[in-house]
């Protein structure tokens, strides 16, 4: 931990030297919600996000805050350790004509809805039908199953540290899970004064009561989502694997290592059961493996988590932006992202000046991050890209 700032009514304990003020704005509105448990964790790559910075973790007492898991719920990572200890740049280079045949990338979806049994059961032995959005966006959620989506998403390929090829994917629940963010989101603005509500609207933190209806609904509803997300990245993964099994078999995989980054869990911190939202943060139970990605130009790393209370053995799920969007199209050089990559002989997505937004540049030193929470995980293999594909 870097530094804890005390001057609201709930610490808030940073694992970063510098954070924008629009982040720190929000981590602070968040120390003031009058149903937080101990304090506010903030990880090494956080940025501004909706509401809540992405990047922060907090505990709530009996209340759920949709924005504080975000529109894309259960978005996540999934790796898995092949067999091969190099690929030739013609195979990878086919490889990536493979994945872009068989996956759906960006806004696109397939054609036809996948097989129903390929869809998610929810846990909690609820029938589908009495989960009023996954019900009704249940067939677009067939043909939206093993697709990658764009943003920040992706599928690379890279060489791990250990001296094996690796698979890595990165992608959460699609539309399906920005629609029940959003109407969830919605109805606790519209229902916070039934609850009692005293956060301003502004703050973009509406809640809901876990023991109400509503509550009780979007917590399903999300875990439905957390599962999609799940067998969503595991299709792509196995997509991926037939390419690879066709074009160097034989080809045998590790263990498939799969973590979320946008969702609530309910779990016991000093001494009481809360409810723990993590919006761009990572589960880093002591033992636990995780990914902590980087960008298409920089490494990533799996990670072994240490379990540290402070975080709500918690860690970061990426380097995190340094730039919006928007301000990475205008002020990043085409030309020097493109060579910062082809220096390193990356096979990768920078095409024009639009695909700026995901250069390296606009994020954030992914060694930095990673040196900011020694405390919370150790770095187990580091994973630098060979070829990437991006929504």
């Amino acid at each position: 931990m870097r530094k804890t700032v005390k001057t609201e009514k709930k610490p808030i304990k940073l694992w970063l030297e510098d954070i924008d003020d629009g982040a720190m704005e929000q981590a602070r509105n968040l120390a003031n919600l009058p149903f937080i448990h101990s304090h506010i964790a903030i990880m090494p790559d956080a940025h501004l996000g909706y509401g809540m910075p992405i990047g922060g973790v907090m505990a709530t007492r009996g209340v759920v805050v949709p924005n504080a898991v975000g529109v894309d719920i259960g978005c996540g990572m999934c790796a898995q350790q092949t067999s091969l200890h190099s690929l030739e740049s013609n195979t990878l280079r086919a490889l990536l004509t493979h994945i872009k045949k068989t996956i759906p990338l960006g806004f696109k979806h397939h054609q036809k809805g996948r097989d129903r049994r390929l869809m998610p059961k929810p846990k909690s032995g609820v029938p589908i039908n009495d989960l009023p959005l996954v019900s009704r966006q249940f067939e677009n959620g067939r043909t939206q199953l093993g697709t990658l989506g764009g943003g920040n998403h992706f599928i690379e390929i890279q060489k791990g540290s250990d001296g094996f090829i690796w698979i890595m994917i990165h992608s959460g629940s699609r539309n399906l899970g920005c629609q029940v963010a959003n109407f969830y989101n919605r109805l606790a603005g519209k229902m916070s004064s039934k609850f009692g509500s005293t956060v301003p609207g502004n703050w973009q933190l509406a809640f809901l009561p876990i023991d109400s209806e509503e509550g009780r609904n979007y917590l399903l509803e999300m875990n439905y989502c957390v599962d999609f997300a799940y067998m969503n990245r595991k299709l792509m993964m196995e997509q991926v694997k037939e390419g690879l099994l066709m074009l160097a078999s034989p080809v045998h995989f590790g263990e498939f290592i799969n973590i979320a980054h946008n969702y609530a869990s309910l779990e016991t911190h000093f001494h009481q059961e809360v409810l723990v939202h993590r919006k761009g943060a990572t589960r880093a139970e002591e033992g636990e493996i995780g990914i902590i990605p980087g960008s298409q130009g920089t490494p990533s790393y799996l990670v072994r988590g240490k379990g540290n209370v402070q975080s709500f053995r918690s860690c970061s799920h990426g380097a995190g932006r340094k730039m919006g969007r928007k301000q990475a199209q205008r002020s990043l050089d085409l030309h020097e992202e493109q060579k910062r990559l082809e220096d390193q002989n990356i096979l990768h997505a920078i095409r024009n000046r639009r695909d700026l937004d995901e250069a390296a540049g606009a994020y954030k030193d992914i060694d930095e991050v990673v040196e900011n929470q020694l405390d919370l995980v150790e770095v187990l293999v580091t994973l630098k890209p060979l070829a990437v594909v991006k929504g």
